[in-house]
């Protein structure tokens, strides 16, 4: 059976690119726009992985990250950034708040896979 994967990203063509990238490697996809969608995906259907955006309206990507490793049923889904934040303590945060891969944009798509498959 394909792993299943969640998508967070507010920008239409990254979120798509990522659907296509993934769903062309195997993965089954869903997405959500922003955090709190991705809280309501979660909930809803538990993922295997989450790429998560960090700059989004609302609820960003590290503040969603954080509702989901308070939370017992949750926290044990591994979660990848996926940002254009470049900066050690970007880095650094995600890691703290339980992150266990971060992407910087641009990517390739053999970064991006192979982040997913480490986890």
């Amino acid at each position: 059976m394909a792993r299943a994967i969640l998508v967070v990203e507010d920008n239409a063509a990254d979120r798509a690119r990522l659907e296509q990238l993934l769903g062309a490697a195997g993965y089954q996809v869903r997405t959500a726009q922003n955090g709190q969608e991705a809280l309501d995906a979660v909930r809803s259907a538990r993922p295997d992985a989450i790429l998560m955006d960090v700059n989004m309206p609302g609820m960003d990507g590290f503040a969603a990250t954080r509702s989901l490793q308070k939370e017992e049923a949750t926290k044990g889904i591994p979660v990848i950034m996926v940002s254009a934040k470049d900066q050690k303590a970007d880095k650094a945060w995600a890691s703290m708040l339980g992150a266990k891969g971060y992407v910087t944009k641009p990517y390739t798509d053999e970064q991006l896979l192979a982040e997913v498959r480490a986890v």
